[in-house]
């Protein structure tokens, strides 16, 4: 009865591990232990859209320089054209801060990378789609400046990076 018990279990994990070989292989397990030799692509007419190859996000290349209240900032995003590309929105505070280098300052993103921001930007907070969880009139934000992580009042006026792909809702 324990061989038969034993072999039982051995068949179980067997078609348990089968089914999620086959789930793995559809995934795209890319680059969370090592960093990528290219990063980063520029893509769409007159190199327009960088996507990231670690995160397979598409970003403005040059995100404007004209700071928004959040809720304009959302709207920015959602009626964003790029490279007659439409589906742009603002990025969650998890997909923002991926660009972050936490080894650089001003602005905090890893070294040859192709986005045009202004030095006002590389010193600027750009708002995220992540609204604060003790209190819904704070969202947050990444300071590039060192590449920190903060809040600030959604009626206050922050940059805006729009983003193509990824999650999309944010569900915080």
């Amino acid at each position: 009865m324990k061989r038969l018990y034993s072999s039982l279990i051995v068949m179980v994990v067997f078609v348990l591990f089968a089914g999620l070989s086959e789930t793995a292989e559809a995934i795209d397990l890319r680059s969370w232990d090592q960093r990528i030799d290219q990063r980063f692509l520029l893509r769409f007419k007159s190199d327009t859209a960088v996507l990231d190859n670690e995160t397979q996000l598409l970003w403005e290349r040059n995100p404007g320089d004209t700071e928004q209240t959040w809720l304009d900032a959302l709207s920015h995003c959602n009626d964003k054209n790029v490279g007659e590309r439409k589906g742009w929105r603002l990025p969650t505070i998890q997909e923002l801060a991926s660009l972050v280098d936490p080894g650089n300052r001003s602005p905090a993103l890893p070294i040859g990378h192709p986005f045009e921001l202004t030095l006002a930007q590389e010193d600027g907070f750009f708002w995220s789609a992540t609204t604060s969880a003790g209190d819904t009139n704070i969202a947050t934000n990444v300071l590039f400046r060192d590449g920190g992580v903060s809040v600030g009042d959604k009626d206050g006026v922050e940059f805006v990076w729009c983003v193509r792909g990824g999650q999309g809702v944010d569900p915080q």
